[in-house]
């Protein structure tokens, strides 16, 4: 990450976001978790848009967030790969099942920093309206590191046509959630399901909230 190459998207990107996301937050609980993250903290979302990652940039707007990236995206151009990493984009070679990510990712949490991940590993198709099937791979970052899991909602709905409506629920310790009679591999997939229902049900209160 270059912080004079973000910053400068940040600031120069501001005006324009503020008419392109229209964005309304809501949240689960503003005195427990706010846009204002202290410390180390991993961000899950759903993902409706490709430029999703950009309005949790604006969202979080006083972090520097990393987020976690297929290689389709850095493979399109070469001068585009280099700008994602620039503004904390961290490569992940999906086909070749390559986890050296993970090792990244964790020497960031521990040094403080922010990840983000959409865990859906990709844009639902148009006959997918539900949430996809979560990977893991946030729920080993949060146990290893002991960062809390932000779990975040957005619509999607953007592009100057209707406002990106998002709710940000309740920090979730992966650690809280571990039952040690229990395998690895029970408590990896436990601590998933858990968190991709509670931002299925993330989605549901922001109809309820509309209505």
């Amino acid at each position: 990450m270059s912080k004079i190459v973000l910053w400068f998207v940040k600031l120069t990107g501001f005006i324009p976001q503020i008419f392109y996301f229209r964005k309304k937050v809501y949240y689960v609980n503003k005195k427990v978790t706010s846009r204002k993250i202290k410390g180390s903290a991993i961000i899950v979302s759903n993902h409706k848009r490709l430029f999703d990652f950009v309005l949790n940039m604006y969202l979080f707007f006083s972090r520097d967030i990393y987020t976690v990236i297929g290689e389709v995206m850095f493979n399109k151009r070469k001068l585009f790969g280099w700008f994602l990493k620039k503004i904390g984009g961290i490569k992940v070679e999906r086909d070749n099942y390559d986890f050296g990510f993970l090792s990244k990712c964790i020497d960031l949490l521990n040094k403080g920093k922010v990840i983000e991940i959409f865990p859906e590993g990709r844009l639902p198709l148009k006959e997918e309206t539900g949430l996809l099937e979560f990977k893991p791979s946030f729920v080993y970052l949060a146990l290893e590191s002991g960062s809390p899991i932000i779990p975040l909602y957005t619509n999607g709905s953007y592009a100057c046509k209707k406002r990106a409506k998002v709710i940000i629920g309740e920090a979730i310790y992966a650690q809280d959630l571990y039952d040690s009679s229990k395998t690895e591999k029970e408590n990896i997939d436990y601590i998933c399901n858990y968190v991709r229902s509670y931002i299925k049900d993330l989605g549901k209160m922001i109809d309820e909230k509309e209505n």
